[in-house]
């Protein structure tokens, strides 16, 4: 029997729903299945997990190497979650840790070359996967999409906005 998502579940509700309730829930449902997808994938093909792709994705796009806080806040995880995964990922030899002169309890992550070579190897994949994915949508729908996306995400900001002004 299949688990029935929140936004089927309100389908056949009365038309008393909020439109912006069941667009939520739809945005959530649709990300639920991608990244339980993802998630599926990178176990499956690399023995690894999201956490640890993201980790690295991170670092690759930082060259320069970035400490565990800027780490944490980009990944939006606490700094403990983000200190056990760097020494494992430290242990297997893909990024590197360097404490700084300036304040030596400062440490910066970078990638090992071995590291770029094993997130490159998984982006690849991703950026498959992904593609297989949303390859329903037509070009003309995944830019229109995009466009409503980008106006739904300005207006959450904009929400935020006002409400930390009140």
């Amino acid at each position: 029997m299949n688990a029935v998502d929140a936004e089927t579940a309100l389908a056949d509700q009365p038309e008393g729903h909020k439109d912006e309730l069941r667009l939520w829930l739809r945005l959530l449902t649709c990300t639920t299945l991608v990244e339980s997808e993802i998630r599926r994938r990178l176990r499956q093909d690399f023995a690894t997990t999201l956490p640890r792709f993201d980790l690295l994705a991170a670092l690759e796009r930082a060259p320069e190497g970035l400490t565990l806080g800027e780490i944490s806040r980009r990944m939006m995880v606490s700094n403990g979650n983000v200190t056990g995964l760097a020494a494992r990922l430290e242990e297997e030899g893909l990024i590197a840790r360097r404490t700084e002169a300036h304040d030596r309890r400062v440490a910066t992550l970078r990638l090992t070359p071995r590291g770029r070579r094993e997130f490159a190897r998984q982006s690849a994949a991703h950026e498959g996967w992904i593609a297989a994915l949303l390859g329903g949508l037509a070009p003309e729908e995944r830019a229109a999409l995009m466009q409503l996306l980008g106006r739904a995400k300005a207006s959450v900001r904009a929400a935020l906005t006002e409400e930390d002004q009140a």
